[in-house]
């Protein structure tokens, strides 16, 4: 196995571990989980949530120390993919895009210290989606 592939499953890793920690972190919120890794040919959504009415789709960005933190690293054609991942979603459940519900994107920051420890942190409303 080569240093490449061995930072490939470590990095695996450390998302499918911070996955995990930010659906329990947002269930500690209050939040409901609706799904897990939406997936569409044009995009993927880690988790869609519920706070209250509010219909939320969420990014999780699980990131070891280094000069860009994990909202930074949530590019806008990432955006451009969670959003129509979310659009699909959407369509499948048909839930109208606009109108009563109230929707939005959060971040879910999975910060790694040195010392290996993990802590999760929300951003609501990261960016803007549906317009």
């Amino acid at each position: 196995m080569s240093i490449a592939s061995d930072d490939r499953a470590a990095r695996a890793r450390l998302g499918r571990t911070g996955e995990a920690l930010a659906e329990v972190y947002l269930r500690g919120l209050g939040f409901r989980i609706l799904a897990r890794q939406h997936r569409c040919r044009r995009g993927e959504v880690d988790l869609v949530a519920e706070e209250g009415d509010c219909l939320c789709f969420v990014e999780v960005r699980a990131r070891n120390p280094g000069p860009v933190g994990p909202l930074e690293s949530v590019t806008v054609p990432k955006q451009r993919r969670v959003i129509r991942a979310a659009l699909d979603y959407l369509v499948r459940h048909r839930i109208p895009v606009t109108g009563a519900r109230a929707m939005r994107f959060d971040v879910v920051e999975i910060h790694r210290s040195r010392e290996g420890e993990l802590r999760a942190e929300l951003c609501r409303n990261a960016f803007e989606g549906f317009e």
